[in-house]
């Protein structure tokens, strides 16, 4: 019953992420989409006019240019993307906790049946003796007449004592190991609530800076929408484009592992499927629910969180970069996706978007973990 009540209580795992751009290639290696071959004007050529927002989404004069909004929409999905790595690790600690109080409240029963039948033994040496007189051994021996007789209780006391201190010394242990598994249980408890506290403040801030963006975005009018995605295309098209020409990924085309080409295969399946915060598949994934996914049937369990797999993670250089690697993004490690060689990553984006291919630099990059090294 303990297990299903733990089971009942766990909550699905979340991450959310930044807005980035489908790609496609670009002189031999994946770029994020350029600018839509419609007539409308670049947004690098000339800027777009500012736009009214609804009352609270104003600043200064109370009017932004797209650039502007879609620099916020961009922080907003960024803050639910930490904020989902923080509920996604407590996700996991309250897994983990759940799992250690049920182990020690069986220990805790355990322990109370083991009392119960050094005490059932205890009463029985007790009620031997009353049968034998209320006399202690030492007593009843005086009274032996016969030499052998004599010689044979001496044997029986002294391995009665020694049952007695034996079953005394393993009573106490006993209890002191029951008062140790209660004091641990009531840690373990505690921090159990102290983990669903932060899942449900995380879970809040989430719900907040998603619908702050979703709010913003739908304020605009349609032909803004479109311009509004084609900034976003712009500005992936830009940051890769610069990464590419850098020089930083001397080898675009590294042969990866056995495990690492079974982790590519996996996550380049899910193609197509929607992002979902905490999502871990098959219908749908967040950032690091695919490549945690995508590992483990690879053969080889990563943590969950792109935070964690950052920090526990073997890290490698970027220019020594190969195809199944793990290209963590942001300052915060708050997203990340797998590397599939020609420059692109293939990774779940943000809430209203797929998973997809992208091009691997068209986000700010922290570093490079490799799962297998």
């Amino acid at each position: 019953m303990n297990r299903r009540r733990s089971a009942a209580a766990a909550i699905t795992v979340v991450c959310a992420l930044a807005v980035l751009a489908s790609p496609v290639m670009m002189n031999g290696a994946y770029a994020a989409p350029g600018p839509d071959p419609s007539p409308a004007p670049s947004a690098s050529a000339v800027a777009p006019p500012p736009v009214e927002l609804p009352p609270g989404s104003t600043t200064g004069s109370g009017k932004k240019s797209l650039e502007d909004i879609r620099k916020e929409i961009e922080a907003l999905y960024q803050k639910a993307a930490s904020a989902t790595d923080a509920y996604n690790l407590a996700e996991e600690e309250t897994k983990k906790q759940s799992t250690e109080v049920i182990e020690l409240a069986e220990d805790i029963v355990s322990g109370q049946l083991r009392i119960d039948e050094l005490k059932k033994r205890a009463g029985a040496a007790a009620r031997a003796q009353y049968r034998g007189g209320g006399l202690p051994p030492e007593a009843q021996l005086v009274l032996v007449d016969d030499p052998r007789l004599f010689l044979d209780a001496v044997g029986r006391i002294q391995q009665g004592q020694k049952a007695t201190h034996d079953l005394i010394a393993e009573l106490s242990r006993a209890q002191e190991d029951l008062k140790t598994y209660t004091a641990d249980a009531s840690t373990q408890w505690q921090r159990l609530e102290a983990g669903r506290v932060k899942k449900e403040k995380a879970k809040k801030e989430i719900t907040k800076r998603i619908a702050a963006a979703e709010k913003l975005e739908a304020s605009l009018e349609k032909d803004e929408r479109a311009r509004l995605a084609r900034l976003e295309s712009d500005a992936a098209l830009k940051a890769q484009t610069a990464w590419l020409g850098s020089g930083a990924l001397k080898d675009i085309n590294r042969s990866s592992s056995a495990r690492g080409k079974k982790a590519i295969t996996f996550a380049t399946e899910q193609i197509g499927k929607p992002y979902v915060w905490g999502a871990e598949g098959p219908d749908s994934y967040d950032c690091s629910g695919l490549t945690s996914r995508a590992w483990a049937a690879a053969g080889r369990p990563i943590p969950r969180t792109s935070q964690e797999q950052w920090r526990l993670l073997p890290r490698i250089d970027i220019k020594d970069m190969r195809p199944g690697d793990l290209i963590i993004y942001h300052q915060d490690a708050s997203h990340v996706g797998m590397y599939i060689g020609d420059g692109a990553i293939v990774h779940s984006p943000r809430p209203g978007r797929n998973v997809t291919l992208a091009g691997a630099g068209s986000m700010r990059i922290l570093g490079v973990v490799r799962p297998d090294k």
